[in-house]
């Protein structure tokens, strides 16, 4: 009897050890196969937030991120839910590449992390950024290095590299130093999706350009030309452009307080005009829809760069529209994260951290204050909710942890912030 007992009491000990080890394998979820993921399952999915990225953390873009602080922000833009970034030169810098070696060690070293990559090829025209310039042609040495070693990078890596961007605001008039005619761009895009057919590049990556809203048709029409449907034609998605922060300047319709709200409290009448801010980049996408629709064309829309700075001592400062500012920035962030959200787009939000060396001899311009997290790894006021949460509890920049900027003290922040300025046509 006693011996029965024991052999009941093992049976119910080995029954109970494997009933344990199935349940936790269970919890545990599955290697990502990452080779499996689509541009289509990403694109426009809320589970995968995108955004734009730079890691350059110093004045110069000759000191290059090591591939220790690339992990350090990819951890933390893991953390936010960021799981597709944009990338934007693959030759004339490490960057991109090392990018991708940081995301695949990653890969290695956590089946369940995510992060794939819209890879950017820059293009310019010849002679660009000098006073030779020649838009009617282009620096096909310079470009071809671009794309082909994007091509290179795409096959090194094709669990990470998802989409190829061919050219950044490359076929926008007022990018005078280098653009190029949409014949250039629909040239480089049909070599890519040539080397699809012919196996050379893998046929689940997609093609696209990034630019301006005004680029892909819903500008003048100076931009509608036969190239340019032809281009929405070999595209896989069109990446968009809008940036709302600047037309505070140069287009300022929405932008100012409005006729009947000058009695309002300041936090009102800021959000009011926040609210024309993003209705003004709405009415951007509408406007690339309605070029796609006339012209019977149907693809995928989504934005490729958006964002507002938080600081600057120009047209958007304190002697301009007064724009810029971190609680402005939060509620941007907001409103164009739910409504890309709500209409099924993706929006690769420029950008993730501040980057010094885009306008390095003026700390104070607008493009180095672009970024949610600064240098030295404060989150801005569109991330305090998150730092609140204890999203990045145990990560660090620089070996700094991730703060709230102004001690999270909304007062103090709200001391800096002024009621937007319009021009004298609109106030």
């Amino acid at each position: 009897m006693q011996r029965s007992l024991i052999l009941v009491l093992l049976n119910c000990v080995l029954m109970f050890g494997l009933f344990g080890c199935k349940k936790k394998q269970e919890k545990n979820p599955a290697t990502v196969n990452r080779l499996e993921k689509s541009p289509e399952e990403l694109l426009g999915n809320p589970k995968y937030l995108a955004m734009s990225y730079g890691g350059y953390r110093l004045n110069s873009r000759d000191q290059q991120p090591s591939l220790e602080q690339l992990k350090e922000d990819l951890k933390i833009l893991n953390a936010m839910g960021v799981h597709v970034l944009r990338t934007y030169n693959t030759a004339e810098f490490p960057h991109a590449a090392n990018l991708l070696e940081a995301i695949h060690q990653l890969n290695q070293e956590d089946g369940r992390f995510e992060m794939y990559v819209m890879l950017g090829a820059w293009i310019n025209c010849q002679g660009a950024f000098t006073d030779t310039r020649d838009h009617d042609k282009e620096d096909e040495v310079q470009n071809a290095r671009e794309i082909n070693r994007a091509v290179e990078l795409a096959s090194q890596y094709p669990e990470v590299v998802k989409m190829i961007a061919v050219g950044n605001e490359a076929m926008v008039m007022w990018a005078e130093s280098y653009y190029v005619h949409s014949w250039i761009i629909l040239k480089w895009v049909t070599h890519l999706q040539e080397l699809k057919k012919k196996g050379a590049l893998s046929e689940n990556i997609w093609i696209t350009s990034s630019d301006n809203f005004a680029s892909w048709g819903g500008g003048s029409a100076d931009y509608h030309v036969p190239s340019l449907k032809k281009l929405w034609e070999t595209v896989d998605f069109v990446s968009m452009h809008t940036y709302p922060m600047h037309d505070t300047h140069y287009n300022p319709q929405f932008w100012g307080i409005a006729e009947g709200e000058e009695g309002l409290v300041k936090k009102e009448i800021i959000e009011r005009a926040m609210v024309r801010a993003r209705d003004y980049s709405i009415a951007q996408v509408d406007s690339v829809k309605g070029y796609m629709k006339q012209r019977g064309l149907n693809k995928p829309i989504h934005i490729g760069e958006t964002g507002w700075a938080s600081f600057s001592n120009g047209h958007y400062g304190d002697d301009g529209s007064q724009a810029t500012d971190e609680y402005k920035e939060g509620l941007y962030y907001k409103m164009i994260r739910e409504w890309t959200s709500e209409q099924g787009m993706s929006c690769f939000y420029f950008e993730a951290f501040d980057e010094p060396w885009k306008d390095a001899a003026n700390p104070g311009g607008s493009e180095n204050h672009f970024g949610l997290i600064t240098v030295n790894g404060e989150a801005k006021y569109p991330l305090w909710e998150l730092v609140n949460q204890k999203t990045f509890e145990g990560l660090s920049r620089g070996g700094k942890p991730i703060t709230k900027s102004y001690g999270g003290d909304l007062n103090a922040l709200m001391e800096q912030v002024k009621l937007p300025v319009g021009s004298p046509k609109t106030n």
